[in-house]
């Protein structure tokens, strides 16, 4: 057999790391971005003061060194003795330009001998010898350290103070922004009376920037969505307390017809009436947010195994930890009665009801919630996969749950079937 030869696989590239998450905030972007502005802004003043700075000054001493190189040429031609910083080929007098006045030219030139700066002159006499002067630079080189030095500081002071300035200009429009998302946020979580209120929105004749637009709009929006649902609110209570009267009086009837067949159906479907009516008139109470709780101490375990038997259905109850909690029992009752009905009406058996200290959850094996229902909750007058119902169940039992101040959650479970979990609020003090 011929011997064969694996090759492992390369080593799968890891994930490109992250900045932090405050790196995205507009403030921190709009820091970046002052400072990078400012420092190139600095830079480029900077360099142009160090230039024409260095500029003027090495000119100033250039001509003063040219002025004694004339001077000591002067007097070496007329044999005069030369000055103490003139000489002929001096031993400090740097090669290149030794090298420009042997030449036959004339030049100056900046060099550190005995490391204090020094502008040499130098220019050709007779043979290959070379006339040079020397002058101190070291005030001139003084200068210059000390105006980069000034740029430097009034820079970094530039650099900072622009910094809180554009900080403090940005976090007013960020502050702003955020009051704009959180308002938004309460009305996407149903807090239809939450506005921004800017005050650059209430006098139309005051300039406004974007900001101000954008909350004035975001407030419009609520006002007429407030609007139109209170309107549907308004609606459905007057349909339903119209409905309640003439269905009492065909329900009165329907009890005087003769007994058979005909009968229960009329009988069935004037109930069936009622019960949408009433359940209309409750929703539309919720609506309006005017039911008031009835508090008082009730044991889950009881309570639960009493929905099980007035719903009349085959439901297991599970006590895995009973607790007293501070609640509504009626409404209680109704939200777990509506969730054991829903679980017999559109799951399948086994429907477990459990208790596990103030988290009650009640499951079925069917195909469990629809996707509509766990994203985004209840619907009323929406159903899926053509089974009976108005919605209207679920909604009620959200609803009151809110009443309660407790939490109600939509699932599925794992292993299939809806899952409705409802979290009461519990002290742990509570007997």
């Amino acid at each position: 057999m011929t011997p064969t030869t694996s090759r492992a696989d390369p080593s799968p590239i890891g994930p490109r790391p992250r900045l932090p998450a405050w790196t995205a905030t507009l403030t921190w972007k709009a820091a970046v971005f002052i400072t990078v502005m400012c420092c190139a802004l600095a830079a480029l003043l900077g360099a142009l003061v160090h230039v024409s700075v260095a500029n003027q000054t090495v000119g100033q001493a250039r001509d003063r060194a040219l002025g004694r190189l004339d001077e000591a040429t002067q007097a070496y031609e007329a044999g005069a003795r030369l000055g103490p910083l003139a000489g002929i080929d001096p031993p400090g007098l740097p090669d290149s330009l030794r090298r420009l006045a042997a030449g036959g030219d004339r030049g100056t030139m900046v060099s550190s001998r005995a490391k204090a700066p020094t502008m040499w002159a130098a220019g050709p006499i007779d043979g290959n010898r070379v006339l040079a002067v020397e002058i101190d630079y070291s005030q001139g080189a003084r200068t210059i350290d000390g105006l980069d030095r000034a740029i430097v500081g009034s820079s970094v002071l530039a650099i900072g103070a622009t910094l809180l300035v554009g900080a403090f200009a940005v976090t007013r429009v960020t502050r702003r922004l955020h009051a704009t998302a959180r308002v938004a946020r309460r009305i996407s979580g149903g807090d239809l009376d939450a506005r921004v209120g800017d005050p650059r929105t209430r006098n139309p004749a005051r300039p406004q920037d974007e900001v101000a637009a954008v909350a004035g709009a975001l407030d419009s929006m609520a006002t007429s969505l407030q609007r139109k649902l209170l309107s549907e609110q308004r609606f459905t209570a007057d349909v339903a307390h119209e409905l309640r009267t003439p269905l009492t009086g065909l329900h009165a009837a329907a009890e005087l017809l003769p007994p058979g067949r005909p009968t229960e159906l009329v009988r069935d479907r004037v109930a069936a009436l009622r019960t949408l009516t009433e359940d209309l008139l409750e929703i539309s109470r919720l609506d309006a947010r005017s039911e008031r709780v009835d508090l008082d101490d009730n044991w889950l375990g009881p309570l639960t195994e009493r929905v099980v038997r007035g719903s009349g259905t085959e439901t297991e109850v599970v006590v895995v930890r009973d607790v007293c909690v501070l609640t509504d029992r009626r409404r209680l009752e109704r939200v777990l009665g509506n969730l054991v009905a829903n679980a017999h009406r559109h799951g399948s058996p086994p429907v477990v009801l459990t208790v596990d200290g103030p988290v009650i959850t009640v499951r079925d094996h069917g195909e469990g919630y629809p996707d509509y229902l766990v994203e985004g909750g209840p619907q009323r007058f929406r159903t899926e996969g053509g089974t009976k119902g108005h919605g209207l169940g679920l909604t009620i039992a959200l609803g009151q749950a809110k009443v309660l101040g407790a939490s109600l959650r939509f699932t599925n479970a794992e292993d299939g079937g809806a899952l409705a979990t409802l979290t009461l609020p519990y002290d742990d003090h509570q007997p």
